[in-house]
Parts: C-alpha cells; sequence; structure tokens
C-alpha cells in the first residue's frame, strides 16, 4: 500500500494539540531532523530538511522542505517527497538529482512524490551518497524554481528513522 505521508501530517498538525498529539523530534544530525508521529495508519516516521538554496531569489517560495518518510506497518518502504509553499504544475515534472542520479517526480499542488518504489529506492541510495540534492520545479503561474538541500546528516538521520518503525 503507497501512502502520501505530507497531506495527512499537515492535516495532524492543524487539528487542535487534544485531538492528536503532534510529531515528536527525535534528533538533529548536521542538516536532517528525525521526527515520529501516531496516526490513524499507526506509527509513521520521517527525516526533514530544508532547502539551503532558493532559486530564483526574488521570489516568495514559501517554506520548501524535502523528506524522506516511512511506516512502522511497512518498515521496508521509504517515500521522498518534498514540499514547497506554491502549487506546482503538473509538468513539466518536478526532478530531483544527485549527482548523476537523476529522478522525475509527480506534482499534486504543494508536494512532489516520486511514482516507483525502484526510484523511490534509487534517489535514497543517492542521497546517502551524495552531497547536496537538488530539485527544480514549475509554479503554475510559470516560474521555473530550483531547490539545493545539503544532504550532510542524511545517513544517520534515515537510520535513526529505520530504528524508530521497526
Amino acid at each position: 500500500m503507497r501512502y502520501f505521508a505530507l497531506p495527512a501530517l499537515l492535516f495532524l498538525l492543524a487539528l487542535p494539540a487534544a485531538a492528536a498529539p503532534g510529531p515528536k523530534l527525535h534528533q538533529t544530525n548536521k542538516d536532517w531532523s528525525v521526527f515520529s508521529q501516531t496516526t490513524d495508519d499507526g506509527l509513521m516516521c520521517y527525516v526533514r530538511s530544508t532547502a539551503k538554496d532558493k532559486s530564483p531569489h526574488a521570489v516568495d517560495h514559501g517554506d520548501v522542505m524535502f523528506f524522506v518518510t516511512r511506516w512502522k506497518s511497512d518498515p521496508k518502504a521509504a517515500q521522498p517527497s518534498l514540499m514547497v509553499g506554491y502549487t506546482m504544475k503538473k509538468a513539466p515534472p518536478p526532478r530531483a538529482r544527485v549527482g548523476t542520479t537523476k529522478i522525475t517526480m509527480f506534482s499534486d499542488g504543494t508536494e512532489a512524490f516520486i511514482e516507483e518504489a525502484a526510484d523511490e529506492k534509487k534517489l535514497i541510495n543517492a542521497m546517502r551518497k551524495g552531497a547536496r540534492l537538488r530539485v527544480s520545479a514549475m509554479s503554475t503561474r510559470g516560474t521555473a524554481t530550483a531547490y539545493e538541500f545539503s544532504l550532510s546528516g542524511i545517513t544517520a538521520a534515515l537510520k535513526k528513522a529505520e530504528q524508530l518503525c521497526r
């Protein structure tokens, strides 16, 4: 079963504190933080980083974050995703790149995901070995955007998230 973590996560964050506990920060590894949260689907664990660079600089991008999410109910699956502060066009699709590894994503409003599990694994493996993740997207206004995320700390953060959601 495939999950799309961010819509559910954002919904939970919007609920009053008494209705659902918020995400729990477990640790920060350089540029990546590790969180967990209980959802209707069980325990969800994720790592998150914010963009170090946003282009073009004169545009309001809102918060731009990259996530890798996993669930205790499916501990072998991990889902990379992008969240931006504007609505993205579906075409051209967002693209993620680490070194020579390039992965096409699909946009769903303010979020972007990877369709195939094999491509998710390919990107995560490249992230573990790389120094920078670059993601490009197109806003519905026609603005070409690009983001750079540091991968410093990603391996330790992913290991912690894996431990939490075993």
